[in-house]
């Protein structure tokens, strides 16, 4: 018992780490993905016919793919195949991490968007309207704020399914909290103290990240 202990204890900086890596790929990919999200979830309210088709086959190929073979075809198949048509290009994984990871977000972000949207009572609009907004106006200050306080439970659910899904990068070799256990384990061996340990500390950060989201729900909440 204490010769695992030791090992956990021993292993706990390298995790930690790993942790905060973990953390700033999925800041990085929340952010990046919700700017995409709102523009694709806007888009498929639009009543322009081919725009909301576009946004629609978006959306439906990120959530009808595995997030890994995404990467895979972000770090592994997009370089050969810019190169067999003489363009020379390589992603480092940092950016092949962000870029599977916010893309993906984007894609559920936007029916977050979209179904936040949708929530709000059609009377919302039209009395904007009747007092001179217009569309984009009324989407600003009317509809999206009252859709945004909706969309906290989801919006936190999504965090936190990204932050476990970061995970996922190990597999293209960048260095988050999963792959720092895996490198640790492959040097001692101590597979089931540091995996784990791994697992705790996901179970932490998961906890934590859905007390923010709380935390923030009923702060925008105007009845509480």
């Amino acid at each position: 018992m204490a010769e695992s202990l030791g090992f956990v204890i021993d292993a706990l900086p390298a995790l930690l780490k790993g942790a905060g890596i973990t953390l700033q790929l999925t800041a990085a990919a929340v952010a990046f993905g919700s700017i995409g999200g709102i523009a694709l979830g806007i888009a498929r309210l639009s009543k322009f016919a081919p725009l909301r088709l576009l946004a629609r086959v978006y959306v439906d190929f990120f959530r009808g793919t595995p997030l890994l073979v995404q990467l895979f075809i972000i770090y592994f198949g997009i370089p050969p195949l810019l190169k067999s048509i003489g363009v020379v290009f390589t992603f480092n994984q940092w950016t092949a991490a962000i870029l599977g990871l916010s893309l993906n977000s984007a894609a559920y972000l936007a029916e977050i968007v979209r179904a936040g949207i949708q929530s709000i009572e059609i009377g919302q609009k039209e009395a904007s309207e009747s007092l001179g907004l217009g569309s984009m106006q009324t989407m600003q200050y009317v509809i999206f704020p009252q859709a945004l306080r909706r969309m906290i439970p989801p919006l936190g659910n999504e965090f936190i399914i990204l932050l476990k899904d970061t995970s996922l990068v190990a597999f293209i070799g960048y260095q988050e909290l999963f792959r720092s256990g895996q490198l640790i384990v492959a040097k001692n061996f101590r597979a089931f103290e540091i995996y784990i340990t791994v697992a705790l500390i996901y179970l932490l950060l998961t906890i934590l990240s859905s007390q923010v989201f709380s935390l923030l729900e009923r702060k925008m909440n105007p009845t509480t």
